[in-house]
């Protein structure tokens, strides 16, 4: 789901306040105050396409005189060379936009991109790539939203989407199977899912019947055994040593879920330029 309005704008005017600061002093210095400019925003290499919408509102909040025309849709293969989105208007305005337009719009398409190479790399086989919450302060939204435009799918939102026990509850609690019950008798009627990090423990946790057992940085023979135990009693969740070389071999071992937190802890941000033309 794309984020609402309200979230977008908040985004939008955290990122130009800490950028812009008291303004930009040198645009101010070196070009008149009346000077106006066309300019264009194009792909440097292969990608999937993602927030350019929200690109253009950053140039829209620095100046609602700025005309913008997006060229292209999320979620579009775009090539080297392919234009993203142009516009025409006050140049100090412009350049004043520019960093902010490029960081969110270069940081989105990277997400989106990281999780197609990984759906990509699963194909065949009945795993699904999930993201996690490990994701950049303040720009949780944006980050869940390019997830899904890339193909993948999102894990929990936060903390009241659903109950995840993960080793440290289980630890508290005294157990796998007592803190399942616990989550089960508070009748929250959320999702129920816990972390195992050997086949002991999913043996313990499928006594007890969560919805998902998440196998923590298992070995794939762990997650093959894994498999066979659960017999598709409940649905399971790879988790741990997630990567582009790794991902398609856990696949493999049958699980129904795949969690990579690297989509969204590390994308690598694609490259992408703005130019000038008078």
């Amino acid at each position: 789901m794309q984020p609402k309005a309200k979230e977008i704008e908040r985004i939008i005017k955290m990122s130009l306040t800490e950028d812009v600061g008291k303004g930009d002093i040198t645009s101010n210095i070196t070009i008149p105050e009346d000077v106006e400019t066309v300019f264009c925003i194009r792909a440097r290499h292969e990608m999937i396409a993602c927030g350019a919408q929200i690109a253009a509102l950053v140039f829209k909040t620095v100046s609602k005189s700025v005309n913008i025309d997006v060229k292209c849709k999320d979620g579009e293969v775009l090539n080297a060379g392919d234009i993203i989105l142009e516009g025409q208007g006050n140049a100090r305005a412009i350049l004043a936009a520019e960093r902010v337009a490029l960081n969110l719009l270069r940081h989105m398409c990277g997400v989106s991109t990281l999780s197609n190479k990984f759906v990509q790399k699963v194909a065949g086989t009945k795993a699904k790539i999930l993201d996690t919450r490990k994701t950049i302060p303040g720009l949780r939204s944006l980050q869940k939203y390019a997830v899904v435009v890339g193909g993948a799918q999102n894990h929990r939102y936060c903390l009241d989407d659903a109950i995840l026990i993960k080793d440290n509850h289980i630890s508290v609690c005294g157990g796998v199977a007592k803190a399942v019950k616990k989550a089960k008798d508070a009748n929250t009627g959320l999702k129920i899912e816990v972390e195992c990090d050997t086949l002991e423990q999913v043996k313990e946790a499928l006594s007890a019947m969560p919805d998902i057992i998440m196998l923590d940085n298992m070995s794939l023979d762990n997650m093959r055994q894994a498999v066979q135990m659960v017999s598709g009693k409940v649905l399971l969740e790879a988790s741990g040593n997630v990567n582009l070389d790794t991902v398609a071999d856990i696949a493999k071992t049958g699980v129904d879920y795949i969690s990579a937190g690297i989509i969204t802890n590390c994308p690598v941000s694609v490259d992408i330029g703005l130019d000038i033309d008078f």
